[in-house]
């Protein structure tokens, strides 16, 4: 058979594999190119750092590189077809959904449209990002390049929304009572540690605006004594129905008070999301462990900074303590839990109640605890060049915001929390979930098709690349030439946009209350056992690995545990695969440690 006797279809195919193949290989040399640059900064990292040290202090020289680097290298590259590559195979269609998503929200966020236009905007949108994974990716790195707050906020609290949250309930375990409280901002007094028949007192939360209630949520698997009372029921929300007795299953079995109480602080960067987002795995938790759980949402910021959730959290433990009986537990044993940021509030909440002299709880639980609130250089802090959940550009802004930098305080309106605004955000998740019909129609096609489809903007992408790529003589962000990052002849591919990152140079990011790795030993002497968990892609494993670390030199307590494979916030992922689920079971085994110790158990790390 000759040239031109070959079927035109078997040309067009055999054209559109190789123009496939060519864009795969010119993206994962893009992305090998900019890793090769990450290698010499952390071995530039390595070699200065003292000993024993993971981070580079942030007003050092090296931490300013590292900023100056992010804000131009080019990271497109990782959020389009090379997008979640270092994570487990099976979370990659979750993390496409995300940044299709998120950049999908990105065109219409600000916009005035209907629920339908804005649905219709979506679907005609969205197909564009799934079959062009070049425009993907500049425009994902478009967005986290100069991060907008709101618009950050507003994304992640889609999670909240009734709609989604009820497709999440349909997967999750059935539990007896799910009850959301407000606490008034009344005065408590809890009994001292070191001589119980003296009391402390405990201020309600004052920060910023004065006394306000703080909002919980009680999780249990079962029915248990106080928690149907009509004293627990008069704190229930009037904008959420609680559930009663009556709308329990015919029969249910009413339990006595269980000895042990789990108190849950939700992670989310300190800014978005509540207790609802994490529903979850708490309902998991508590059918495991067969205990109740109460989660707090506490206020969040740039509105309300720090000091302001602290205070909220360590109320509410304090409440929870002296109304044990009412949640249906005994507390005998007191266990925290958090994520992220709630780890932090892990942490400052029971360094809290040590400060003021009352019962500090038998254990912490924190999952991948955000210790050190600064953008201080570490290994794995350079993660966040190629993390598309957590880039650097989302961490800086949540930290600026939890310190107060640049923002004004809030007061929250009677009545309202941050679902208030939902109804609109339903009907912006209506059209986001053509995101997943998009992806499914995906499946369907041939791969040479779907990357044919995008191989010219990947040309134009590509010349756009090497065109802004500076020559080593003349680059502005190496610094001069005898403090180079990079040898002779070699620079990672630059951005057109530059990123605006303000580093959180504040006094008050020092705070031992903001940042506890920074604490005295004196303010963590006499910490409970605290069990780190942290995952070894995620870009705030140094985090976990250094708190741990210098607990394990005090003689205090400690264990962690590193999971392979699985991004940040991988709790709220429990339900997406068998290995993220095994990750969570090791968080609930190391809350059954607390409740089941004898004594304090001997430090340790894993």
């Amino acid at each position: 058979m000759t040239l031109t006797q070959i079927p035109l279809g078997m040309g067009i195919a055999h054209w559109s594999r190789a123009d496939h193949n060519a864009s795969e290989m010119e993206a994962y040399c893009s992305a090998l190119c900019q890793l090769r640059a990450l290698l010499y900064l952390a071995q530039h990292l390595l070699h200065n750092n003292d000993h024993g040290q993971l981070y580079s202090l942030q007003d050092g020289e090296l931490s300013k590189r590292f900023v100056r680097e992010y804000t131009s290298m080019h990271k497109a590259c990782f959020y389009g077809r090379c997008l979640g590559f270092q994570f487990l195979p099976t979370l990659r269609p979750f993390l496409q959904t995300v940044v299709i998503s998120m950049v999908t929200f990105g065109e219409r966020y600000g916009k005035q449209q209907s629920g339908f236009g804005m649905a219709a905007f979506s679907l005609l949108t969205s197909g564009k990002y799934v079959i062009d994974p070049e425009l993907r990716g500049a425009e994902f790195e478009r967005i986290t390049q100069n991060l907008d707050m709101q618009f950050w906020k507003s994304f992640w609290n889609l999670t909240e929304s009734e709609l989604l949250s009820g497709l999440v309930s349909l997967a999750s375990n059935l539990v007896q009572v799910n009850l959301t409280l407000t606490i008034p901002p009344e005065p408590l007094s809890l009994p001292l540690a070191s001589d119980p028949k003296l009391f402390a007192p405990v201020s309600p939360p004052l920060a910023h605006w004065g006394p306000g209630p703080v909002h919980m949520r009680l999780i249990s698997y079962e029915l248990r004594e106080g928690q149907d009372s009509e004293e627990l029921l008069d704190f229930t929300r009037t904008n959420a129905p609680p559930i009663s007795v009556s709308l329990l299953p015919f029969g249910a079995q009413k339990h006595p008070p269980s000895p042990w109480l789990l108190v849950h602080f939700h992670g989310g960067g300190f800014v978005a999301q509540t207790s609802k987002s994490h529903e979850n795995y708490l309902k998991s938790w508590s059918k495991d462990l067969n205990v109740p759980i109460v989660s707090v949402d506490y206020s969040l910021a740039p509105e309300a900074p720090f000091p302001r959730a602290l205070e909220e959290c360590f109320y509410a433990y304090c409440w929870a303590l002296k109304n044990c009986r009412l949640l249906g537990s005994t507390a005998e044993r007191v266990c925290l839990a958090g994520d992220s940021a709630g780890g932090n509030l892990c942490i400052t909440v029971s360094m809290r109640a040590m400060a003021c002299g009352v019962r500090v709880p038998d254990g912490i639980m924190a999952a991948y605890p955000a210790t050190l609130l600064t953008t201080d250089a570490s290994p794995s802090r350079l993660l966040t060049l190629i993390d598309p959940l957590l880039p650097l550009g989302v961490l800086s802004k949540c930290l600026n915001a939890y310190a107060g930098v640049d923002c004004q305080t809030v007061q929250p309106t009677e009545g309202t929390t941050t679902l208030s605004s939902l109804g609109r955000d339903t009907a912006l998740l209506i059209g986001d979930l053509t995101m997943g019909a998009s992806n499914w129609i995906q499946s369907f096609l041939p791969a040479e098709v779907v990357g044919s489809l995008s191989c010219s903007h990947q040309r134009s992408l590509s010349n756009e690349a090497h065109q802004r790529s500076f020559s080593p003589c003349t680059s502005d962000f190496s610094g001069p030439r005898h403090q180079r990052d990079y040898p002779e002849g070699f620079e990672p591919l630059r951005s057109e946009r530059l990123a605006v990152i303000q580093t959180p140079s504040y006094p008050i990011v020092k705070n031992p209350f903001v940042s506890p790795l920074l604490a005295p030993e004196d303010l963590l002497r006499g910490l409970p056992p605290v069990h780190l968990v942290a995952s070894a892609l995620d870009a705030l494993l140094d985090d976990s690995v250094m708190f741990a670390k210098k607990l394990r030199d005090m003689g205090q307590p400690v264990t962690l545990r590193v999971v392979e494979d699985l991004p940040h916030g991988f709790l709220s992922l429990s339900g997406l695969a068998k290995e993220t689920q095994v990750a969570s079971d090791i968080c609930v085994e190391r809350i059954r440690e607390v409740f089941q110790q004898q004594s304090s158990p001997s430090s340790t790390c894993k």
